[in-house]
């Protein structure tokens, strides 16, 4: 069991009441905690970079809202047919990873099992625990506003996305002796059902195609740098033909 990494460090009560899997992209670390209650099947989750891409991109229009285009099946990851959103907002001060995804967590206290309801607020919760939930990708904004939260100023917009995504009717997982229920090609791993191939980190970045800007900054700004150094090139080239070819030329300031 990983008890933290890093900054991302949980407290010891935390990490003896829940399992947790700790996932790390290239340059973004995330959290997953899963349910201490004995589930029969509950699947590792993995970093996904296109998973993170997707969030990003939403992340950055700063609003309190679910991404509408997760839905449709295959429209921006080429392996689910639909896609999960956790989405938390507050003030930057408050945030870390750990943080935000304790606080998903802990809507446990408003979901009642046994009837599949919530009494407030708990689908951050059963998509944090959905044991067919695998793989994850996660983001971070930091917003001068967020729509649909106008009593905030300079806030954190932290949104992780999930693949396949959870929350349809039926239980979150199946109760039972842990990884008594753990596909055949699947071992058993801190509890959790683990397949090589399948946790494998794999990029889809030339199919995932969000019906809006990704990173236009960046984009235009790389274009220009490439078109300055083009530019720059052919005047060096340019200056050393024509001393070349007229070598008394004396150039004036």
């Amino acid at each position: 069991m990983l008890c933290g990494i890093s900054k991302w460090l949980l407290s010891p009560s935390l990490c003896q009441k829940h399992k947790q899997l700790i996932n790390y992209s290239s340059d973004f670390p995330t959290l997953a905690l899963v349910s201490a209650a004995a589930s029969a099947h509950e699947s590792a989750l993995t970093w996904d970079p296109a998973l993170a891409q997707i969030a990003k991109a939403w992340a950055r229009n700063c609003q309190f809202s679910h991404n509408t285009q997760l839905k449709p099946p295959h429209k921006l990851h080429p392996n689910f047919t639909s896609l999960g959103e956790n989405i938390w907002t507050g003030s930057l001060s408050l945030f870390s990873v750990s943080s935000a995804i304790t606080d998903w967590y802990d809507e446990i206290q408003h979901y009642d099992f046994k009837t599949r309801k919530c009494t407030k607020v708990c689908g951050h919760y059963t998509q944090v625990v959905w044991a067919d939930s695998y793989k994850v990708g996660c983001a971070v904004h930091f917003c001068p506003r967020v729509s649909g939260f106008d009593s905030l100023f300079n806030g954190a917009h932290f949104i992780c996305n999930y693949g396949p995504g959870g929350n349809y009717p039926t239980w979150p997982y199946k109760k039972g002796a842990t990884c008594s229920a753990c596909p055949n090609n699947d071992k058993c791993l801190d509890n959790l059902c683990v397949n090589q191939q399948r946790d494998k980190v794999k990029r889809y970045y030339s199919v995932v195609y969000p019906g809006w800007p990704i990173y236009p900054r960046n984009r235009y700004t790389s274009l220009f740098l490439i078109v300055n150094s083009v530019i720059l090139l052919l005047s060096v080239i340019i200056t050393i033909l024509i001393q070349y070819k007229y070598p008394n030329l004396v150039l004036l300031d």
